[in-house]
């Protein structure tokens, strides 16, 4: 057989690899490409990265809420796999805790009845209310996560879906979250239960569209699991994947710029490398790769655009190990001991250090013995932030002991003389580990002029062959909307290379 005559695959680079980026190397990969994903760290998985200690302590750096499962079962079904073949997952039960104060704890259990009974002991005819609120978060949560998110957002005529259209009025995008949760509920606890996701979609709650309810459907219907090792072991099983399917990765290999011709890019220039590439999926901070690798006459977007864009939180972030347990705290505790609405008004509308903030504990080691020594606690804490704020170690410490001081109270117990390790994350190391612009955590906000089409596109508009995934573009900010965006680059940049077939 004449080799000659075998068609060669094309090559394409990833810059980035985190959720979106190993999604992407991933669908590319199976598409018949070959692939090379550059990381401009010395490990992979972007905010999903591991933080392991010389003292037996390891923490997840980002994201440690296991919502949706299905978006990951998905995922891995379409290379022939489940989850259970990477990782061990299980149900939290419950699912999360809710500390109102020093002896007021709602602990969210994952069964339906006792959450209705929890809800009914706070509120008489709330159980009902509750039921019917989750079935209108169920539909949109299927209309939401298994049709909109799939589009591109390139063009209006994708909403031609029946189902779409029908759904139109009951996915309620022109009414406001908090007035949609008033219709059902009146008191404060339930109010605050049912508005805490929104804190880090982006806007408060009067001014993101009742759509975003689907939240709650995830969080408390399809309930809040846990993966055996972190989410670490979610990003071990997408590599896993990927290299199975011969893309190859390069760690600590940041990409400097691009090589053009012909309106495309035909090359990528790194630290150690100067590649040629067929196509590029861009998953790496959406803004940096317009104003660092493109410059003005080929990026999308106008810096005036993104000035004007609304981006959801920031955060400041302590990862602490402990000599001893914390017998009070769940798996994951939210402090709303203060006012939700002040914080969240303090990220959104008048940006500044909280005054009294919300704050949240993680404490992976009470469903997983690996993760921290025997009888010890690693305690992911973390503080909503506006982006683009003064961050200094002399602010960071200020917070630290504030929250500190909340949570010896709540558990009521010394903690800071058991702490033997500590780290702080906060604005200035998401600018400088992800180039995260503004130093946002989350992405783009989740407005309803920030929704779907709304977005910034997945595709450049002058780069035939670039595309862009990641949480500034769609479908949005979180894990499985990420693992969902480097699907739908990975099939936008197939398709243009299957038109230079």
């Amino acid at each position: 057989m004449d080799n000659r005559s075998l068609p060669t695959k094309p090559k394409v680079a990833v810059i980035g690899s985190g959720f979106a980026g190993l999604s992407a190397a991933c669908y590319l990969a199976k598409d018949g490409a070959e692939v090379t994903v550059y990381e401009k760290n010395p490990q992979i998985g972007g905010r999903a990265r591991q933080l392991v200690t010389a003292n037996g302590y390891s923490f997840d750096m980002g994201p440690s809420w296991y919502w949706m499962p299905g978006v990951f079962e998905q995922f891995f079904s379409d290379f022939g796999h489940k989850p259970a073949d990477f990782y061990e997952l299980s149900q939290l039960d419950p699912g999360f805790s809710i500390v109102f104060g020093q002896n007021d704890v709602m602990h969210i259990p994952s069964s339906n009845e006792e959450l209705e009974e929890v809800f009914e002991d706070i509120e008489r005819g709330s159980a009902l209310k509750l039921r019917k609120f989750l079935e209108g978060a169920e539909f949109k949560y299927k209309v939401g996560m298994e049709k909109l998110v799939h589009k591109p957002g390139l063009s209006l005529t994708e909403f031609l879906d029946m189902d779409v259209i029908r759904g139109a009025f009951k996915l309620q995008l022109l009414q406001s979250f908090r007035t949609h949760v008033k219709k059902y509920f009146s008191h404060p606890k339930l109010i605050a239960l049912m508005e805490f996701p929104i804190l880090f979609l982006g806007a408060t709650a009067k001014n993101t569209p009742a759509l975003y309810s689907l939240m709650n459907y995830a969080g408390l219907s399809l309930g809040t699991w846990y993966p055996k090792g972190g989410f670490a072991s979610v990003v071990g099983g997408m590599r896993t994947v990927a290299e199975n399917l011969g893309v190859k990765f390069l760690v600590d290999e940041p990409v400097s710029g691009f090589e053009f011709s012909a309106g495309k890019i035909i090359g990528v220039n790194s630290k150690r490398y100067k590649l040629n590439f067929d196509g590029v999926v861009a998953s790496a901070d959406y803004h940096h790769v317009e104003d660092q690798l493109l410059g003005e006459a080929l990026r999308n977007y106008p810096e005036s655009y993104w000035n004007k864009r609304v981006l959801a939180p920031s955060s400041l972030i302590f990862y602490l190990g402990l000599t001893k347990k914390l017998d009070k705290l769940s798996h994951h505790t939210l402090f709303f001991d203060e006012e939700l609405d002040v914080h969240a008004k303090e990220i959104y509308e008048n940006p500044q250090w909280p005054s009294k903030p919300l704050f949240y504990a993680c404490c992976p080691a009470k469903s997983d013995d690996s993760v921290a020594p025997i009888g010890h606690e690693n305690i992911f804490m973390l503080m909503p932030l506006a982006t683009e704020l003064q961050d200094s170690e002399e602010l960071r410490e200020r917070y630290f002991e504030l929250i500190m001081d909340r949570l010896e109270t709540f558990c009521g117990e010394e903690v800071r003389s058991n702490i033997d390790y500590k780290k702080s994350y906060c604005i200035n190391d998401f600018v400088q580990d992800y180039n995260s612009y503004k130093g946002n955590a989350y992405g783009l906000a989740n407005t309803l002029m920030q929704t779907a089409n709304l977005k910034p596109s997945l595709n450049n508009k002058k780069i035939n062959n670039l595309f862009y995934a990641g949480q500034l573009t769609v479908p949005g900010p979180g894990v499985p909307p990420s693992i969902i965006s480097g699907k739908l680059a990975a099939a936008q940049l197939n398709k243009s290379l299957e038109k230079k077939r």
